[in-house]
C-alpha cells in the first residue's frame, strides 16, 4: 500500500514545480495572527490537537540523552510530554506565544526544556545539532514550507528524524476542494487547509519512513523521516 493517497497524476502539474497551496503569506502576517491568538491558542486548539500529539511523541520514541528541537513551540502546550531525560530546545517567531510557554515552563518547573525567539525558515543552529527536530501543526502556517523542513534536515544529524505532524488537504477530489475554498478565511486562524502533502514531499526531497492519520476526524497526518546517513 502507498505512503500515501494520491490523485491521478495525468490531471496534475509537476509535484515539483506546483504551488502548493492557493494561498501566499508573509511573516509578518504569520506573527500578527499568532501573536493575537495566543491568549485564546490552548482553548480553540488544546483539546482538537491533543491526540495527535500523543501519538506522534510516542512514534517518535526520545530516549534518554536526546536532544529534541520543537520547531514552533507556540505557548508550550507539548512541554510536560517531553521525557525529562531529554534535552529540549523550543523555538517560535511570536514573543506572544513565546512569553505564554516561559511561564507554562516555568509553572511546572521543566528545567529540561529550553526556548528562543526564531525564525523556522532560518534556524540559528549548526548543522547536525539534533536527533530529533519535530514540527507540530507548524508548516501549514509559514510562508515557505519547503525551506522549513531544509533547515529542519540541516539542523538534525545524520540517521536523526525529522518528524512533521500537519493537517495537508486531502486525497478526496470533493474535500480537496472544499480545502481550496476554505484555505483564505482558514489563514486567518494561522493556518492554510490545503497544503498539498505529495507537493511538499517532493519539493522537500523528504522520503517518509512512515506516513499515518493520527485523530478522528482522519484530519492530521504524522510524518517520520529519517535523515540519511553519507
Amino acid at each position: 500500500m502507498a505512503l500515501f493517497e494520491r490523485e491521478n497524476d495525468e490531471f496534475r502539474p509537476d509535484l515539483r514545480s506546483q504551488a502548493l497551496s492557493v494561498i501566499a503569506i508573509e511573516n509578518d502576517f504569520v506573527v500578527n495572527v499568532y501573536d493575537k491568538l495566543a491568549s485564546v491558542y490552548d482553548l480553540i486548539f488544546g483539546p482538537i490537537l491533543h491526540p495527535g500529539r500523543l501519538v506522534a511523541l510516542e512514534r517518535i520514541g526520545i530516549n534518554p540523552g536526546d536532544r529534541v528541537l520543537e520547531v514552533g513551540v507556540g505557548t508550550g502546550i507539548n512541554a510536560s510530554l517531553y521525557p525529562q531525560n531529554c534535552h529540549v530546545t523550543g523555538i517560535d517567531f511570536s514573543s506572544s506565544m513565546l512569553e505564554k510557554a516561559r511561564a507554562r515552563i516555568g509553572r511546572k518547573g521543566l528545567s529540561h526544556i529550553r526556548l528562543m525567539q526564531m525564525d523556522a525558515q532560518s534556524l540559528k543552529f549548526a548543522d547536525d545539532s539534533f536527533d530529533v527536530v519535530y514540527a507540530p501543526y507548524l508548516v501549514n502556517c509559514v510562508p515557505d514550507p519547503v525551506q522549513v523542513v531544509r533547515e529542519m534536515r540541516r539542523v538534525c544529524r545524520p540517521g536523526g528524524k525529522i518528524v512533521i505532524l500537519n493537517h495537508f488537504r486531502s486525497a478526496n477530489a470533493i474535500l480537496s476542494r472544499l480545502d481550496r475554498a476554505l484555505s483564505p478565511l482558514t489563514v486567518h486562524i494561522g493556518f492554510k487547509s490545503d497544503l498539498d502533502l505529495p507537493g511538499f514531499l517532493a519539493q522537500a526531497e523528504l522520503r517518509p519512513v512512515s506516513i499515518e492519520k493520527v485523530s478522528i476526524p482522519p484530519l492530521w497526518s504524522l510524518v517520520i523521516s529519517s535523515k540519511d546517513i553519507h
